[in-house]
């Protein structure tokens, strides 16, 4: 008799055999639930809006911030204005949207997620939210990493940054938060390194010896990049360039870690083979 086939693992992501079209229409259905969400944090965000406004966003503008005292930051109070006459209004809705994007960034990752991972390896829904909460944890801690030191040290110096005593320093509200929104996004996607070292090395892209040759290129561009989001100041410089190094070193580990599961996996997938021949 000929023996019985082995049964078909079981998985709920789309497999290669999917048609274009039908990868397409997927990705629409992921993109219109990550909207969604992002709809529903723009609503939270509004209902809130007193608090994510004059607490959370507007809250570095004032002396008494509380992290200035723990950064031993020497703050003055920074004055703001509106110069368009809707301003405020656009201003408004546009922080608005992007705390709402913040607060639904961890659906909207999985939605994003779920599409692509598909691509490195067969996976299950449990493995690809804990990955998807994994996107979202270094997000989350760039943001604050963003709010908390970046923000505060680039506010104090170009607020008491001056040409001439007979020019006073009044920022636009447009200016400012754009400004804030610019720096704490921007810190969210660096921390994304060990995602993409872990992503990049699980198609065999990228090895940890690679990583390791070029480590001291690396902490150069750390450095470079750390004087292009702070002010010239050396202290603010060292604070930013300290977490982009870890982040590196993370990510060789990260990349390590992945390439041991990816030759694992591929002797498996020959043992099987050689066992059938």
């Amino acid at each position: 008799m000929p023996e019985t086939p082995p049964k078909a693992s079981n998985t709920s992501k789309p497999d290669i055999s999917m048609s274009f079209l039908d990868h397409l229409e997927e990705l629409r259905w992921r993109l219109v639930k990550g909207l969604i969400a992002i709809g529903v944090g723009v609503v939270v965000a509004y209902i809130f809006r007193d608090f994510f406004i004059n607490t959370v966003l507007l809250g570095p503008v004032r002396a008494d911030f509380f992290i200035y005292k723990y950064l031993g930051l020497d703050a003055i109070d920074i004055t703001l204005q509106s110069r368009r006459l809707p301003g405020q209004f656009f201003t408004m809705w546009g922080m608005l949207f992007i705390i709402g994007f913040i607060i639904a960034s961890p659906m909207f990752v999985y939605q994003l997620w779920s599409f692509v991972e598909p691509a490195f390896e067969t996976t299950t829904n449990k493995k690809t939210f804990f990955t998807a909460m994994f996107i979202t944890l270094f997000f989350i801690a760039g943001v604050s990493f963003g709010y908390l030191i970046l923000v505060p040290f680039a506010l104090q110096f170009f607020s008491q940054f001056q040409i001439s005593e007979l020019i006073r320093n009044d920022f636009d509200i447009n200016a400012y938060f754009s400004s804030v929104a610019t720096w704490v996004l921007s810190c969210g996607i660096i921390f994304q390194i060990p995602v993409v070292s872990y992503s990049l090395s699980s198609i065999g892209l990228l090895t940890p010896e690679f990583m390791r040759k070029y480590r001291r290129h690396a902490i150069v561009f750390c450095l470079v990049l750390a004087a292009l989001l702070t002010p010239p100041d050396p202290v603010s410089q060292v604070l930013i360039a300290l977490p982009l190094t870890f982040l590196y070193e993370l990510s060789i580990w990260v990349s390590k870690i992945s390439i041991k599961r990816r030759e694992r996996k591929l002797k498996e997938a020959f043992g099987e083979t050689e066992e059938e021949a």
